[in-house]
């Protein structure tokens, strides 16, 4: 996906013609008192676009509602895949969009909400990155050694010092 936090990729493939796109995939979900329906759209990359290996570009909309026909929200989502028409078709870029959440609501979340990665000042070289590493080597630790609420888990290993060298296989 991409956000609004890459201007320059953002506009792009905001500016691409997708009112002339057709919907190339669409589908529909009901539970939790409501109804989801997403479509799918796709184009070629532009050969221009500042996303190295690009292959196809895609917008998501999706539009929730009541099950009484209420209207809740609208998304839409923009993104970029490296992935060819022939290694990708609509329905399976819709389908790998979904399966973003899932991985997004699993490790990201738990780095962002309950370690505070957005809260983190450090922006430069490679330090970033490096944290992002120790927080997911962090929370697989974790749950390797049995945690499933891994903010009760960080406080018991924040707790001794020597819980979080036993969690590292350090200490026994």
């Amino acid at each position: 996906m991409v956000k609004e936090n890459q201007p320059g990729l953002f506009a792009a493939i905001d500016a691409l013609p997708w009112e002339q796109a057709k919907i190339a995939h669409a589908s529909e979900d009901r539970g939790h008192g409501r109804k989801e329906t997403r479509t799918t759209q796709v184009l070629p990359a532009p050969a221009d676009l500042p996303f190295p290996h690009a292959a196809q570009v895609f917008l998501i909309e999706r539009h929730v509602s009541r099950l009484d026909g209420t209207r809740r929200s609208d998304v839409a989502a923009l993104g970029v895949t490296s992935l060819t028409a022939a290694r990708a078709t609509p329905a399976r870029i819709a389908g790998l969009v979904r399966g973003e959440w899932t991985i997004e609501n699993g490790l990201h979340y738990r780095r962002d909400v309950t370690m505070g990665e957005d809260a983190s000042r450090v922006r430069a070289g490679n330090a970033p990155r490096a944290l992002a590493t120790f927080r997911s080597h962090a929370i697989a630790s974790l749950r390797i050694h049995g945690w499933t609420n891994i903010a009760a888990g960080l406080r018991w290993a924040a707790s001794d010092y020597a819980n979080t060298l036993t969690l590292l296989g350090l200490a026994y």
